[in-house]
């Protein structure tokens, strides 16, 4: 059995649903292999061979891009520091116009344009986001001149994301290959020679490596065959449960649901069908026997690694806020402390779904022998806990075993904002190792938080994440707009509890997410009750994807051109920049005075 990750997922580390899935089956015996074709297709890409192809291919000199990328590839991945030295004396890399930001920082910080984010000393950092701007330009030149569906962390994505018809994935396909097309076929090929598989099982975690799925089970069947293909992972668990598109089948022969654990070792071992759709007489029929009792969750191994290219991932720097950059810059074992959402009661949420609706949580001394297992077979002790929303009891229980073994380990993860994190429970999991969470704030405003059923207030935010900074662990507050009925007075009033939020040092990152209701959410499932009307499915014929929802709000606000300052404000607030400004001067048209008490969270935080 081979699992494999296809294009593109991320640079700094493997998606972990393959890792998960080998530490399983071969838990149970089962002759387990996996690769990474994301991070391999990319170091194609960044090689001397690579770029010099793309040149040829889009009519451009690029000679000193291909003498140079090697070089860069290697300083990223940590196995050339000296190199820092040369790259920040600006020489070296050849820069594009992904280096235009250097001119505004010119124009506002004098001699030396990154001072004020590296200070005098900050030598490999500096090199790090300058050779990260080099791989951008070059991605660029490979969306604008090769092939336009290809993005540093996505492939294709438009293809895929919620798309009812499955003819755009076989257009594409049908197409004539790109280079990066055929740079994929040939690493499927090796993979294959190099593991002589009777099963393959390809992850699909998000809709951007939705197309290099299809293409991967395109090169697996041109190689044999005779092989046995499956899909699973994230993107059909929610996007494909009304399958019935037959043609899906010519290149899989099975479609799998949920957490993949079950179903695979059924598939593989000729068992009944768990969760499993496959095309029976041409037409599509979903099999689940319903009797199949699924491992329990502590019972689970810790994921498994091998056979993943752990020490060829890219460190790159894409962003200046030390927050922000834990997701992309350094690499991270994978540990969930509870499987699904205690919760579950966020009304945008796919609450549902089995990865939300069935909660079940493991022992600490379960999970911190995984993460000693991990550390055994990587050599790294960073870990990023992948819960939907890590439970306060656990995450004390776990930082109290860590702390009793003496293990010496980084870790960061996702939390609701509850009242439990107390500073003394911040505190005792800053001891044992935790230097960041992220969390929902959503809304800062008190009507729409009560749509949205979050289960926290604006006060009750602001005392949890300065608990957390104040124990010294970095906050990060994910943050919608565009909920239904959401007004642009209510769109200010949240600015306003933000920056209030980042002016009082509560939270260091912010990223505001467009509302989308999707078909497995409150939202999705009863418009009514949130005063909306969903757009008729006008969509005909055998299905392949449905999750987003069109749907119409009554309130007919702008929420796009609304998202443009927010996310100006934001990304200034974590550079430190306008705190002192009126939120209403980063939006493009003349907005309504904020009505949040200027003082909301100094007073939630005893201050005035």
């Amino acid at each position: 059995m081979l699992t494999l990750l296809p294009p593109m997922t991320q640079l700094n580390g493997s998606y972990p649903s393959t890792a998960y899935l080998t530490g399983f089956l071969r838990s149970v015996g089962v002759d387990a292999q996996q690769d990474d074709l994301s991070i391999r297709l990319a170091l194609r890409l960044f090689s001397r061979d690579g770029i010099t192809e793309i040149g040829q291919v889009a009519g451009l000199d690029l000679s000193r891009h291909a003498s140079v990328v090697d070089a860069a590839v290697r300083f990223l991945q940590g196995r050339d520091p000296s190199l820092a030295y040369r790259i920040v004396g600006r020489e070296l890399l050849p820069e594009g116009k992904r280096f235009a930001i250097l001119e505004e920082f010119v124009a506002e910080e004098g001699a030396d344009p990154l001072a004020w984010a590296f200070g005098g000393l900050g030598l490999t950092d500096r090199a790090r986001w300058l050779a990260t701007l080099f791989l951008e330009d070059l991605a660029d030149v490979v969306r604008e001149h090769v092939d336009p569906r290809f993005e540093l962390v996505r492939y294709g994505e438009s293809l895929a994301a919620s798309q009812p018809s499955f003819d755009p994935i076989a257009d594409a396909l049908a197409a004539p290959p790109t280079c990066l097309d055929r740079w994929l076929d040939e690493l499927v090929v090796a993979a294959l020679e190099r593991h002589r598989p009777a099963f393959v099982g390809v992850s699909a975690p998000f809709a951007g490596n939705v197309y290099g799925a299809f293409r991967v089970a395109r090169a697996v069947r041109a190689y044999d065959p005779t092989i046995r293909l499956a899909l699973g992972g994230g993107y059909p668990s929610t996007e494909l449960r009304e399958l019935s598109e037959p043609r899906v089948f010519d290149l899989f022969d099975a479609v799998m649901l949920d957490d993949g654990e079950l179903p695979f070792l059924r598939w593989i071992t000729g068992g009944s069908p768990v969760r499993t759709f496959r095309r029976v007489d041409g037409v599509v029929v979903y099999e689940d026997d319903k009797a199949a009792v699924p491992p329990t969750f502590d019972a689970l191994p810790a994921p498994m690694w091998e056979g993943i290219p752990v020490g060829l991932h890219l460190g790159v720097l894409d962003t200046l806020n030390p927050m922000h950059r834990v997701w992309s810059d350094t690499r991270w074992n994978k540990l969930t402390v509870a499987h699904g959402c205690y919760w579950k009661r966020c009304t945008f949420c796919d609450t549902s779904l089995d990865y939300i609706a069935r909660y079940e949580p493991a022992a600490a001394r379960t999970l911190v022998d995984r993460m000693e297992a991990q550390i055994a077979q990587t050599g790294q002790t960073g870990f990023h806990l992948v819960d939907e929303a890590a439970p306060p009891r656990a995450l004390r229980a776990l930082s109290e075993e860590i702390l009793a073994r003496g293990l010496m380990v980084t870790w960061w993860g996702n939390i609701r904002f509850e009242k439990a994190f107390t500073p003394e429970l911040c505190a005792l999991m800053a001891k044992a190792g935790c230097v960041a969470v992220t969390g929902g704030l959503e809304v800062g405003h008190d009507r729409v938080l009560t749509l949205i059923d979050k289960g926290v207030t604006v006060e009750q935010v602001a005392r949890v994440t300065q608990a957390f900074s104040g124990a010294g662990v970095m906050v990060h507050a994910y943050l919608m707009y565009g909920f239904p009925t959401q007004t642009v007075q209510e769109t200010v009033d949240a600015l306003e509890c933000v920056r209030q939020l980042f002016t009082a040092g509560c939270l260091q990152s912010a990223f505001w997410h467009r509302f989308s209701a999707t078909a497995h959410s409150a939202v999705g499932q009863d418009p009514a009750r949130f005063g909306i009307e969903l757009v008729p499915d006008t969509h005909t014929g055998p299905r392949f994807a449905r999750n987003d929802l069109a749907f119409v709000d009554p309130t007919g606000v702008d929420h796009e051109v609304l998202g443009e300052g927010l996310r100006k404000a934001v990304y200034n607030y974590m550079l430190g920049i306008g705190l002192d400004q009126d939120v209403r001067g980063w939006f493009p048209f003349r907005a309504p005075r904020s009505r949040t008490r200027p003082d909301r969270v100094d007073r939630a935080l005893g201050l005035t």
